[in-house]
């Protein structure tokens, strides 16, 4: 009797090796097919970014050349998942699909509908956490609530990976990757009953993977984004930036390297961690083995700030899981009634680069040339649209996801409401200088000329502090409004904010 044939459906885990949901597919069967839809909702999001889209095609490339490689295939469809995952089950014969859980309020939404339909029609669900080091549920406070400030939600996340470290396998409940599954079985889509290949033949099939430019998104900057799509690169990716911790790596120096936008100092990671080209247990591991080999107290204060980073996305994506609303307001009520300015013509010269302000500029065009932004450099460019342009921050939260190659709604969710003071965030109110940011993380203005180079003739100094002189603007813009000004005209607005 042949083996029972599941069905694994890819989503934001494009990745064979340690992925949980597929690793517990093929511990239960050899017969076991990818599958991953293209939605049309997502798609046609006004927010999508074309860098998203190319990193995602030509990670879908790669991996179905894994799955080929595994002995089985990834089924690539076109259309809407509620429909098309039962049909393609169906058609495959499939007892069982399998996936990783979301986060997202779509992709919950839509896992609900999904899982509803194959129940209805027989066919069994098994869902796992993947994404995650530590699942939602199973972080919380003493009294038992979702946490809401991220330094006791370190401490508690930590404890558990060190409980954890110790089990093994990630399988098991431990960390330890888990390796790709091998000797797969495919099935023969000829030999299929009368009923399963009729539903085979409909399938909306793409036998072709698709580049980015066929699905209408044209993406210019891939030769200048730092995210390399695909599970081979990000593995690559990361051994290049972990380095054992001692041979030159950037892990070894990333605090306080991560903070200088001109230099290479951090992972290049955050796509493949929001894809799922690498999984965040390969990620820890790897900093795990870093930090054995460590052999400076600097090269282990680095490693422990690179985790915390990654708690960060865990606090963040925890955060939407269990407060959903996140995703369309603030965190902190009074900030609904903040009277934003909103000016139209200031959006637009900061979305196009052309404030004035060298570093806020600088940092816009490597996100629309690149589809990718040094972190410090979001911070600061968030603080000077809300702060000082007096910009409500969901113009550029919505901005950002539709440039980001990294675009995740709980990280830029998070950090735009962290940067807006309207978040999960024990302080109220913080502003950035953007000349004193600039002369502390650019100060030999290497960053600003790389992304201005039509400033690169003006001195370094008129460069950070944005004084520069109208001959030597040739045609650069004055700066749009004086921060000075600014930030005590928004100190005033948020002083009449209603208190609580």
């Amino acid at each position: 009797m042949p083996p029972e044939r599941w069905l694994f459906w890819h989503r934001r885990d494009l990745r064979l090796a340690d992925n949980l949901g597929l690793a517990a597919a093929a511990a239960a069967t050899p017969a076991v097919t990818g599958l991953f839809v293209l939605d049309p909702a997502i798609l046609a999001d006004p927010a999508m970014a074309p860098a998203r889209i190319w990193f995602l095609c030509e990670s879908l490339r790669e991996l179905a050349e894994r799955w080929r490689q595994a002995g089985s295939r990834l089924l690539l469809l076109r259309g809407e998942p509620a429909a098309l995952v039962p049909q393609a089950a169906r058609a495959v014969g499939a007892a069982v699909v399998a996936w990783n859980r979301d986060v997202e309020p779509y992709g919950r939404a839509r896992d609900r509908q999904v899982a509803a339909a194959l129940r209805a029609q027989g066919i069994r669900v098994q869902v796992d956490w993947d994404q995650l080091l530590v699942a939602p549920e199973a972080i919380r406070t003493g009294g038992g609530e979702p946490y809401r400030v991220y330094g006791p939600f370190l401490r508690n996340w930590r404890a558990q990976l060190q409980a954890r470290s110790a089990v093994g396998c990630a399988a098991a409940g431990g960390l330890e990757p888990v390796a790709a599954p091998s000797a797969l079985l495919d099935l023969d889509p000829t030999g299929l009953p009368a009923e399963p290949a009729g539903l085979w033949a409909r399938l909306p099939r793409l036998e072709t993977l698709p580049a980015a430019e066929d699905l209408g998104f044209a993406f210019a900057g891939a030769d200048l984004c730092p995210c390399r799509p695909g599970e081979a690169a990000a593995m690559g990716q990361l051994a290049a930036f972990a380095d054992g911790g001692v041979n030159g790596g950037a892990l070894a120096a990333y605090e306080p390297g991560r903070n200088f936008p001109g230099d290479a100092g951090t992972s290049g990671l955050s796509a493949a961690l929001k894809f799922g080209t690498l999984s965040p247990r390969q990620a820890w591991a790897a900093a795990r083995a870093a930090r054995e080999r460590a052999r400076s107290e600097e090269s282990l204060v680095s490693i422990g700030v690179w985790e915390q980073e990654l708690a960060w996305r865990e606090f963040y994506q925890q955060a939407l899981f269990h407060f959903p609303e996140l995703a369309d307001g603030p965190y902190r009520p009074q900030w609904r009634h903040f009277p934003w300015e909103n000016d139209p013509v200031r959006l637009a010269a900061w979305e196009q680069g052309f404030t004035g302000v060298p570093i806020i500029d600088a940092a816009m065009r490597q996100l629309d040339t690149s589809g990718w932004m040094h972190n410090r450099c979001r911070m600061i460019v968030a603080s000077y649209l809300v702060k000082d342009l007096i910009i409500d921050w969901r113009h550029g939260e919505r901005a950002f996801m539709a440039r980001l190659v990294d675009g995740d709604l709980a990280a830029n969710n998070g950090g735009w409401q962290w940067s807006a003071s309207s978040g999960m965030d024990p302080k109220p109110l913080r502003i950035f200088n953007p000349a004193a940011q600039a002369a502390r993380f650019d100060p030999e203005a290497t960053y600003i000329r790389r992304w201005l180079p039509e400033l690169a003739h003006v001195a370094t100094a008129d460069l950070i502090g944005g004084e520069i002189t109208p001959l030597e603007r040739r045609g650069y813009p004055e700066p749009i409004v004086s921060h000075r000004q600014q930030q005590a005209r928004f100190k005033a607005l948020h002083a009449s904010l209603p208190r609580g």
